[in-house]
């Protein structure tokens, strides 16, 4: 037995973290059980850092009890287990390293381009140059970011693989610097170090409208290159006004949405200086896995009907182009991406731009222009969403000469489903690929128009999330963006970080189903990762932003309609603030207006109200605070009440079409046993009344499967293998290759707005794993099984590579009977359970069984 998959705070072999007392966790290669565990750490000169000594437990993880690490320290683990039979495996090894001292000023200092910014004015890249000598180095770190992006070289060769570092943040509270391993990179005699500066987010454009300097208006530059010694002196190479500067360089503009322009027969030439700057945030380590390049693509040339030329990459995706081309001085290439080719055959970007006067973003394009010879280049400062790239040049294209590269957080693929409905295994993928396109450091709605950090979109995909990639440390990130935004009353934002964020929507903060993500994402990574830690980072938050939810309850607001309920029934009825309510149902079943989101949504607020207390109430139990438990509990159940004698009224009554109605109050458990009966009934009515389609909106569709599967299976079945529209087959039936935000995709009548990779209405991908297949965390090395069969679905397959292992569930139907196979990870154990009724307790392994 060998200790497999080591990371240590959910990062395998992270550099330059913040924790000094790291998690470590890890996986077993083989064997029915580990009984004892031992964990050596040593430091770079081997010193013994800790001992855990021969440990005799089952767990696959361990809390570092030695002395705290120290800042800069490289730790190399060693880790063995024992198994069933006591027998001692060999040795695994991983390492991390510390980051600079928390809280504590770098001694470099912040630097920025020597030039006097006006707000309305866009400038090129500036450009920073540094010459150091160096003599037997041992080790070399590069501590660094930017308000803005950076892209750092040293002697010519980039340092490190982060794309759009240093991230994205509100830099007015939190700026995340990296920690790079340059030692190979640093050469005994002179050495340069060069690092490009753009607006990215700070002051470049965010949000729908491309709103920029919306963190501040003066790009600035962070960066600390320390060199040990072989005689163990350390030399710190930090910015300040003796670095070199210029912004004459190839890059003339750059912009993450609308894109970059190039000459590359510019060269910088450092003339000037740069120009000490302040800011008032000390960075902290991002702690999370970097933006990086991923999957590449060639593509087809296709002429249009007018004359254009195009390419198709055959996929969707969040990335930029590069390119190698032979050309003359002075030849130029623009390149503009988009995601649709409309009826008339003819590439478009209009299904998400949007155009005031002379005004249109995002541009998402790069304009080159050629030096004489070899022409390679790739973008640095920005990405785009896209399948399509329309070339305009005066150079004959050649589509080899033309590589898509797929852009995004490196989270590690954890899930993977197929079936034998095609349809089904292609929404899925579709899925994947969503969810890859918006998570640029960010959990975003689309990576085309907005690119916004929405809370609604990331607590509804969460638990899908958490299927299909190691999500853990991605999502604290986005906690941590959701609680630098709350509000001394405890409200939480619908958006995080807020640039970009329209002024007139800043009403909608504290939006239930938006906001709620503040308790729902801490409760799914409670829940799938088994970490109460989580719990604890964010519970002062969290009972910050329930008490703001329960002081709206009961009370008048000035939009607010009567609901006439009085008393207790109007005491913990929350109808106050505006909200976006259900959302985005289908437009036959529900037409929208901006009327819907200047009034409150009694009947969605009273129930999320309910709800998120009730996952509050959960995790206080989990900390043993029993009083707080008790008190959310009591609430959420009044909240009950109050929903209760709210459907029993004209406007909110449970005899509607309105799926959304009632999918709600089963999925969140908010009604009595004879209100239940009935909305169980009227919903199948409904469904019947909408030809089995979907229609739901934002909020309900990741819960009308569960809602359904509870009446009978056979409807869950049913409404997920409609393939006409509103539904999910309906999407790839038509030619999807990621998920589309509108029901009707590209044709949407809502404006002709509509981005095309929109991952939220896959949140439904988490039914193929907790339901089709049944795979559960249910506990420290255990896990629940339950698949459940129907349709015309003939086999089922999923797995999930969890924190404790990689658990795999399928079933087939063959001669009548139903084969299910289950196979455990080593050191665990799962529950499995069969339609019938039977069920097993079962230990690592493959398991059959036939009924």
């Amino acid at each position: 037995m060998k200790a497999v998959r080591i990371k240590i705070n959910h990062l395998f072999s992270p550099i330059g973290i913040s924790d000094s007392n790291p998690a470590i966790s890890w996986n077993l290669s083989d064997g029915i059980k580990q009984t004892a565990y031992r964990i050596q750490a040593y430091d770079e000169e081997s010193n013994i850092l800790w001992d855990s000594g021969k440990v005799d437990s089952e767990l696959l993880y361990a809390k570092w009890l030695g002395e705290p690490v120290p800042p800069r320290t490289r730790v190399r683990l060693m880790l063995k287990v024992w198994d069933e039979n006591g027998l001692e495996g060999e040795i695994s090894e991983s390492f991390f390293e510390t980051g600079l001292p928390v809280g504590e000023e770098w001694q470099a200092r912040w630097i920025s381009g020597n030039y006097r910014v006006r707000k309305s004015k866009r400038y090129p890249v500036d450009c920073f140059e540094k010459f150091f000598s160096a003599n037997n180095i041992v080790k070399a770190r590069l501590y660094i970011t930017a308000c803005g992006l950076y892209a750092a070289r040293i002697n010519g060769i980039r340092c490190g693989n982060f794309v759009l570092s240093p991230g994205i943040t509100d830099y007015r509270r939190r700026v995340q610097y990296q920690t790079y391993d340059v030692t190979d990179l640093v050469k005994n005699g002179e050495n340069v170090i060069e690092v490009e500066l753009a607006d990215g987010w700070y002051r470049g454009s965010c949000g729908a409208w491309g709103r920029r300097n919306q963190y501040g208006t003066q790009t600035k530059l962070l960066a600390q290159l320390e060199l040990k010694k072989a005689d163990g002196s350390t030399e710190i190479i930090g910015t300040d006004d003796t670095w070199s500067w210029s912004n004459d360089g190839p890059i003339r503009f750059a912009d993450n949405k609308d894109g970059e322009k190039v000459d590359a027969r510019m060269v910088p030439s450092y003339s000037g200086y740069a120009k000490v700057a302040r800011h008032d945030v000390i960075p902290t380590p991002s702690d999370n896995v970097p933006v990086t390049e991923h999957e590449h693509f060639k593509a087809k040339i296709i002429k249009t009907p007018l004359g254009k030329t195009f390419l198709d990459f055959g996929q969707n995706m969040a990335g930029y182009v590069e390119f190698s081309v032979k050309a003359k001085a002075g030849q130029k290439i623009l390149l503009r991406y988009g995601e649709y080719i409309d009826k008339d055959g003819e590439f478009t970007q209009k299904n998400f731009q949007l155009s005031i006067r002379n005004y249109t973003t995002p541009l998402q394009q790069t304009e080159y222009i050629c030096r004489d010879g070899e022409n390679r280049y790739k973008p640095k400062f920005s990405i785009f969403g896209f399948r399509y790239v329309q070339i305009e040049s005066d150079i004959e294209i050649n589509p080899e000469d033309f590589t898509a590269i797929a852009v995004y957080s490196d989270l590690e693929t954890t899930g993977a489903f197929s079936c034998s409905n095609t349809l089904i295994n292609k929404f899925f993928e579709n899925t994947v690929w969503s969810a890859k396109s918006n998570m640029c450091d960010l959990p975003t709605d689309c990576p085309t128009r907005e690119r916004h950090g929405w809370s609604g979109d990331a607590q509804i995909f969460s638990s899908t999330a958490c299927y299909l990639f190691d999500y853990y440390t991605f999502a604290v990130k986005y906690l941590n963006d959701l609680y630098d935004w709350q509000k001394k009353n405890g409200c939480l934002p619908q958006i995080a970080p807020e640039g970009g964020t329209d002024f007139y929507m800043r009403a909608m903060n504290g939006s239930v189903g938006w906001a709620d993500a503040g308790i729902i994402i801490p409760y799914v990574l409670w829940k799938q990762y088994n970490d109460r830690k989580i719990i604890k980072k964010y519970l002062s938050g969290m009972e910050k932003y329930a008490a703001f939810q329960m002081k709206r309850c009961g009370k008048w607001y000035p939009t607010a309609k009567r609901t006439g309920l009085c008393g207790k029934d109007k005491r913990y009825l929350n109808n106050a603030g505006q909200s976006y309510g259900e959302w985005a149902e289908p437009d036959d079943v529900h037409h929208m207006t901006w009327k819907d989101c200047v009034v409150p949504h009694p009947e969605v607020a009273t129930a999320y109200t309910s709800y998120v207390l009730s996952l509050l109430a959960e995790m206080e139990e989990e900390l043993d605070r029993a009083d707080k438990a008790e008190e959310y509990r009591q609430f959420s159940n009044n909240c009950k009440e109050s929903y209760r004698a709210l459907v029993k009224t004209d406007k909110y009554l449970l005899d509607t079409d309105r799926q959304a109605r009632l999918v709600r109050p089963l999925a969140l458990d908010m009604l009595d046993s004879e209100q239940k009966k009935y909305a169980e009934q009227r919903l199948i009515k409904a469904l019947d009344n909408y030809d089995w389609r979907v229609g739901t909106g934002f909020l309900s569709t990741p819960f009308i499967l569960d809602v359904l599967k509870d009446i009978n299976p056979k409807y869950a079945y049913r409404l997920l293998e409609n393939e006409e529209m509103p539904g999910w087959l309906f999407m790839p039936k038509n030619g999807a290759t990621t998920v589309w935000e509108a029901w009707e995709g590209p044709e949407s009548k809502k404006g002709g707005i509509g981005s095309l990779n929109h991952y939220s209405k896959g949140a439904v991908c988490r039914f193929l794993f907790d339901t089709v297949c049944g795979i559960k965390v249910s506990g420290d090395n255990e896990f629940i099984v339950s698949p459940l069969p129907g349709g015309s679905l003939t086999y089922a397959k999923a797995s999930y590579k969890s924190v404790y292992g990689e658990i795999t569930s399928s079933w087939e139907r063959k001669e009548g009977k139903t084969v299910y196979t289950v196979t455990v990870p080593p050191g665990c154990r799962a529950m499995v359970k069969l339609p019938s009724g039977k069920e097993y307790i079962q230990t690592a392994g493959t398991w059959e069984y036939e009924e």
